[in-house]
Parts: C-alpha cells; structure tokens; sequence
C-alpha cells in the first residue's frame, strides 16, 4: 500500500483536476433513492475505474475496452438521469487524443462523434430546444478535442524528441572536442616533443663540445617553454598558428633532424582567415612531424603558391613514401581538418612522398565575397 499511487506520477495533478466532471452526475445521483441510487453510486464507481485504468500502461485492447465501458455510463446517465451528464463525455474525448495511429484515431473519432451526436439528437428530442442550445457549445467542444489533445501531445512529443536531440548534439559536441584536443595535442606537442628528443640526440653526440652541448641545452629549454605555453593556448582555446610560423618550426625541426629544408614561399597571401590560416599551419606541422618520424628522408622542399583554385601548399620529401599503406592518424586528420575550410588534400608516393594541400581564398568586395 506503501507503493500505491491513484495515478501514474508523470502525469502531475491533472487526471485529479478532471475529476470535477464527476460532480454533476454524483449530485444527480445523490437525489435519486432506492434501486436507482445504487445503480448511479455502482455507474460512477464502474466510470471511475475506467478513468483510473486509463491512465496505466495497458494492452491497446483493454484500453479500448475501458473507453467503451465510459461511453456506455455517459449514456447511461444521459438517457436515464440528466442531460448535463453528456460533460461525462470529456474524459472519452481526452484519452481518443491519445491513441498514436492515425488511423485507428480517425476511426475511434468517428465512432465517438457520432455517438456524442446521437446524445444530442436525444436530448433535442427529449429536453426540448433550451437544454439542447445551452449545450450545444459543450456537445462542439466535446466532438472537436480530441483533435485538440492529439495535436498537443504531438508537439510535447517533438519538444521531448527535440530535447532528447539537442543532448545527442550536447554529447557528439563535448566528443568532438575531446577529438580536437587530442588532435591538437598530436599535432602541436607531438611536434615540440619530438624536437626535444631530436635536441636530446644531438646533445649526445656533442657531448665532448661543451659550447654545443650549452647551446643545444638552451634550445631544450626554449623547445620547454614553447610547449608549456603550447598546452596553456590549447587549454584556453586561443592557439592560432599562422604559416609563416610554422614553416620556421618545420625549417627548425627537419634542422634537428639534419634533414636539408628548402622553402619556396614568395607570395605568400594574405587572404586567409584566422581558421584558415591556423588549419594551414597545422597541417604544416603535422607533416613535418610525419617526416621526421616516418619517411627516412634527407632532404624536404615546400613550395607555396597562389592559383585560380586558390592557396596551393606542397610538401615533397624524398624519403621511402607511404606506398599502399593506409594512411594513419596524422594525414586523416590534416584531410578532416581541411574540409572544414573546404579544402583538399592529395598524397602521392612517387620517388618520396608528396602532399598537395589546396584551400580556396575568398576575396571580399563590395558586392560580397567572391572565391578565387
């Protein structure tokens, strides 16, 4: 007992509130004595029950049944008791907008209505025209609600599956930007700590060289702080990397690396937005990174040019390519970053490997924004 509810809890006190209509008929029935008063106290009981029932979770045939059992007390008590028992007829009419099916509504509604209208015409016949017109406002009310309730269940519906959308866009942005990170993370301190480790090498092989061995140890130590300052913008998401900058870290690291470095970039644009630029300039240092890790290369040229399809970046190294392996986590996701500006990204693996990387440039003029 503990346990029991009248009705479900979800459904707050409204199915309490409806019970007003139960008010006339109990008055109605509170006048009555005798056979007659037990049969309206065991009617009321009996629609009560039914009321109650379908608010559960039931089988689509019981709660069919329960409607029937409501339709036959309301009339019931219209034919035997008192015209404004029709009021009774709100509750049917509430659970009919209920039903999801289009079709089986459609049906239910039909039947319903017809029967309300048969009530009517009764009470027309037998009230006169006065009871008839003063209810004749309800009866339209009555017929017209079900349609009411079913389009507002609908929209609590697409409120509810547009909440339930709104947190998988809530949870596929918070693992986007784990992703972002982690790129982030792969691309810029990936980058330094390699260079660490490539300082670290040299430092052991100059180790009889003192003056060298300062000199690389002091480049450790601004390798260091550039990546503890690498970490604080990544953290507060104000890290914008440019591709001037990073063509000096990638002249610096393939340098470490004694890998020879030639860069021809003499129209370098000024085009680019902010996301473009920082998108270029990681993809640069993602490369850079590949190289030094993977390719075996001695030697790498980067060429960067202006073009009817806008920014061309290519990176050649004459390493052992890639062949016909897969590309891993590196040039993917240099290419899912590129489409996020539009771009394109093509990897060839001919005498090295090269990496073609095109992103248009938008020109504003006063007209708008045109693309190159």
């Amino acid at each position: 007992m503990k346990n029991f509810r009248l009705f479900p809890k979800r459904f707050g006190f409204i199915p309490h509130i409806f019970l007003v209509y139960l008010v006339i008929p109990l008055y109605q029935v509170n006048n009555e004595v005798g056979v007659k008063a037990v049969i309206g106290y065991g009617l009321l009981l009996l629609f009560f029950i039914s009321y109650r029932q379908c608010y559960q979770p039931i089988r689509l045939r019981e709660f069919y049944a329960w409607l029937s059992i409501q339709v036959a007390v309301t009339i019931a008590f219209v034919v035997f008791n008192d015209p404004y028992s029709i009021f009774l007829a709100f509750y049917t009419s509430n659970f009919i907008g209920w039903i999801n099916d289009k079709k089986q509504f459609k049906g239910t509604w039909i039947v319903f209505a017809s029967i309300i209208l048969v009530c009517a015409g009764w009470i027309l016949f037998q009230h006169g025209i006065s009871s008839f017109t003063s209810l004749l406002p309800f009866l339209v009310v009555i017929i017209l609600s079900p349609y009411g309730i079913r389009h507002m269940n609908e929209r609590m519906e697409l409120k509810n599956q547009l909440n339930e959308a709104n947190e998988q866009i809530k949870t596929l942005i918070k693992q986007e930007e784990r992703v972002r990170i982690a790129r982030d993370l792969h691309d810029t301190l990936g980058h330094t700590l390699s260079l660490i480790t490539l300082q670290s090498q040299v430092i052991q092989r100059v180790a009889s060289d003192p003056e060298k061995v300062k000199m690389e140890a002091k480049g450790i130590e601004q390798t260091s702080r550039s990546a503890l300052q690498q970490v604080r913008e990544l953290v507060s998401d104000m890290r914008v990397s440019t591709i001037e900058e990073e063509l000096a870290h990638m002249e610096q690291i393939l340098g470490a690396a004694t890998i020879e470095f030639q860069c021809n970039a003499m129209d370098m644009p000024t085009e680019l937005s902010p996301l473009q630029q920082n998108i270029a300039g990681m993809c640069l240092r993602e490369a850079s990174t590949n190289i030094v890790k993977h390719s075996k290369a001695s030697a790498c040229s980067v060429t960067v040019k202006k073009d009817t399809a806008g920014l061309i970046i290519r990176i050649h190294d004459n390493g052992t390519g890639i062949a016909d392996r897969p590309w891993g986590n590196g040039l993917k996701g240099m290419s899912e970053r590129l489409s996020l500006i539009e771009g394109e990204m093509e990897v060839e693996s001919e005498l090295g490997t090269a990496i073609t990387i095109s992103i248009p440039i938008v020109v504003k003029t006063k007209e708008g924004a045109i693309a190159l």
